[in-house]
This record gives C-alpha cells, sequence and structure tokens, in this order.
C-alpha cells in the first residue's frame, strides 16, 4: 500500500477504509488491466467489457450519491483508483474522466430526469462518456469555441467539429461545449448532453498519439445535430461558468495521476539501477545516479505532500483555481522531468517499449497539454499575483 512518501513520511489523508479499498483496486488493477493493456494498445482502444467490470466492482463514479448508483465517497476514493491506475501504468482507460469530470456535471447541473437517467448507467459502466471542450482552433480557449447551437422548433440544432476527445471512440453520452451566441464569448457558452446514434453526430478519425495509445481519442463531428430543450445542460449562457467552476476538480485529478506517476518511475528507475551494472559495478553506485535519484525523490515528496494537501482542501470545499493550477502546473512539469531522467538513467533500454519508463515518458508528455495547458496554468496563477490598479 501507498502509506507514505517516497521519502517515508506518512500519508495522513486516509482512513482504514480507503486501505481496504486500495487492496481491491490493486487486485483489479493487476488481475485485469495490466495484462491486457499492452493488447489495447496495439489496438487503439479499452474494451467497453472493463468499463462494466469496473462499474460492477464499484470503481467508478464513487463520489455520486447512493440513490444514482455511487458510493456517497468524496475525491479520495477516486484519487486511490488513479493513483493505483498509474502504479501499473495503465493510462488507456478513461475512468477519471467520466467520474470526476462528466459525472459531476451531470450532479451539479443536471435536471432530476437527467440524474436518473444518466447518472446510475455511467456508474455502472453501462455507458461511456466523453466532454468535447477542444475544437481544432481554439485549444485551451473556451471562450472562442465556434461549435454553435441554435435555436430551432423544438430545441437545438448543433454544428461544429471537436478534437483530442478523450473517449471519443467508445462514447455513448456526451457533453458538448457550444456558443448559443457566436461572438459573445464567455457569455454565449452552454453544455448540451449528445448521444450516440443521434442524425449528424458522427465520430471522426481516431487520432494517433505519441503515448496513451490505449486511450481513446477522437475527433468528433455535428452536423445539424438536432436535440430537445431536455439536452440542456444547466442554463443557456451559463456554460462558462460551469466549466470554471469544475475544472478545479479534472486539475486536480491530472495532479493526483501526475505524482503518482512519478513515484512509479522512481521506484522502477531505483530497482532497475540497483541490478543492472556497468565497469564493474551496480549503476546505483555511482554517484551521478545517487544525486540525479535522490533530487528526484525530494522533488516528488515535495509534490505529494502538497497535492496530498490539495485533496484534503478539496474534500473539504476549499480549493480554489489557483491552487488547483498551482498543482497541475507543478506535478505534470516534474511528472516529464522524473519520467525523462530516469529513462536516462536506463541507458539504451529506457528507449524500448518493452520497459515502462519508456511508455510512461510517452505517456506523460500530454499531462502538460490537457486539462489547460501550462501556459494557461501560469496566466491563471499570474493574474492573482495582480494588486490594486492605480
Amino acid at each position: 500500500m501507498i502509506a507514505s512518501t517516497a521519502s517515508g513520511i506518512p500519508r495522513t489523508i486516509f482512513e482504514p477504509e480507503h486501505a481496504t479499498m486500495r487492496a481491491a483496486m490493486r487486485r483489479f488493477c493487476e488481475r485485469e488491466i495490466a495484462p491486457f493493456h499492452a493488447a489495447w494498445e496495439d489496438q487503439g482502444v479499452v474494451p467497453r467489457a472493463i468499463w462494466r467490470r469496473a462499474g460492477e466492482l464499484g470503481f467508478l463514479c464513487m463520489t455520486l450519491p447512493a440513490e444514482y448508483g455511487g458510493a456517497d465517497a468524496d475525491f479520495r476514493a477516486s484519487a486511490v483508483f488513479s493513483e493505483e491506475l498509474a502504479r501499473i501504468g495503465a493510462s488507456g482507460p478513461g475512468f477519471a474522466l467520466q467520474s470526476d469530470i462528466v459525472a459531476p456535471y451531470i450532479l451539479h447541473y443536471g435536471t432530476e430526469e437527467q440524474k436518473r437517467r444518466w447518472l446510475p448507467r455511467l456508474a455502472s459502466g453501462e455507458i461511456v462518456s466523453a466532454i468535447a471542450m477542444s475544437e481544432p482552433g481554439t485549444g485551451s480557449d473556451l471562450a472562442a469555441v465556434a461549435t454553435r447551437a441554435r435555436r430551432v422548433d423544438g430545441g437545438y440544432a448543433i454544428d461544429g467539429a471537436k478534437t483530442f476527445i478523450t473517449n471519443g471512440v467508445l462514447a455513448d453520452l456526451v457533453i458538448v461545449v457550444v456558443t448559443t451566441e457566436p461572438g459573445a464569448g464567455s457569455r454565449g457558452i452552454a453544455l448540451f448532453l449528445v448521444e450516440r446514434g443521434m442524425p449528424g453526430f458522427a465520430g471522426g478519425r481516431p487520432l494517433k498519439k505519441v503515448g496513451l495509445k490505449a486511450q481513446d481519442t477522437a475527433e468528433l463531428v455535428f452536423d445539424g445535430v438536432r436535440v430537445g430543450e431536455d439536452a440542456l445542460l444547466g442554463e443557456i449562457g451559463g456554460g462558462f461558468k460551469m466549466l470554471m467552476s469544475e475544472l478545479a476538480q479534472e486539475r486536480l485529478s491530472i495532479a493526483v495521476t501526475a505524482v503518482a506517476a512519478c513515484e512509479t518511475a522512481l521506484e522502477q528507475t531505483i530497482a532497475y539501477c540497483a541490478e543492472r551494472e556497468a565497469f564493474g559495478k551496480r549503476i546505483l553506485d555511482f554517484q551521478n545516479t545517487r544525486f540525479t535519484l535522490a533530487t528526484l525523490t525530494a522533488k516528488v515528496t515535495m509534490a505529494r505532500v502538497f497535492v496530498d494537501r490539495c485533496i484534503e482542501l478539496h474534500c473539504g470545499g476549499e480549493l480554489d483555481a489557483t491552487t488547483a493550477a498551482i498543482a497541475k502546473l507543478e506535478t505534470t512539469e516534474l511528472q516529464f522531468e522524473v519520467a525523462d531522467d530516469c529513462m536516462q538513467l536506463h541507458g539504451g533500454y529506457g528507449y524500448m517499449l518493452e520497459y515502462p519508463i519508456a511508455r510512461a515518458w510517452a505517456d506523460g508528455r500530454v499531462q502538460r497539454i490537457y486539462g489547460g495547458s501550462n501556459e494557461i496554468m501560469r496566466e491563471i496563477i499570474g493574474r492573482s499575483l495582480e494588486g490594486p490598479r492605480r
């Protein structure tokens, strides 16, 4: 169990039930995901059966109220699952997106009918979900989305395209970020629930990526997709505020995975350096190796303590956008630093995909980009530093 940081500092945010939960999740990850993940990477998608299995075990949408299929847990339960997935390098299953991003939007802003229709099916793994924010021309600038929802008889017609959509191939339900008033910026943003099979809704090509090869990432196309009033999530014009309110949890979720990935890469590299020899002695016995690993251990320990504190704040309803941005920025920058330095210590073997560090290096790079690029994180943090204007 992960009961302490890389340097041995005890973690104090979990209760005894989380240890039991972690043990069950670890068994699931090691027995039902790890042996098959390489094949999923070749196929470019995780099978639906593993979603249903995760739901059957109660590992999806755990923070939902029991009446909607959840476990009435707080974010710590999601953090444990993300840590166990990162521990085995399982970058394919998009469970966190469904549990920590899509489901909370419906829970917090959906009508009672929307909640009862969709949340139990998300929690059971019966359906897979996605959220469509990014567009070919907008990236992290959510206020500039061009996908449009036009008023028509009986509802709205949606036209546009989205890209880099996690779970985009499998998704049965997609939260689509649109503008209802082009040129109005953030004031015109709205969110709609769009279902697989609706006329005009088509999945574009699956995207070939540097890493995350088992994660089904795709383009989505909306060509006059007709949706009713009951497909609107929240209110017209309220979409941007909803997005800003939920992004803190998304960024914390990214940070949780980043630190866990750092710990795993560090543990694997120390073990490798203790076994591998060069010039008649272990790689671990070279001062450069020890100093590199010592530096990484210190940085990962600091990151773990900070992220655990962010989890505490979030569970208490006190995590603000700036602190979440700091967590996302620093941990994802560190994740790539750790993966890169650990790959270097593996030598030529570190560049071979049969070694976990090579996959960790490729998978970790995107963490600095999605969930809002790290340049955007710096902008958020920087704006919080502004004093009163004269």
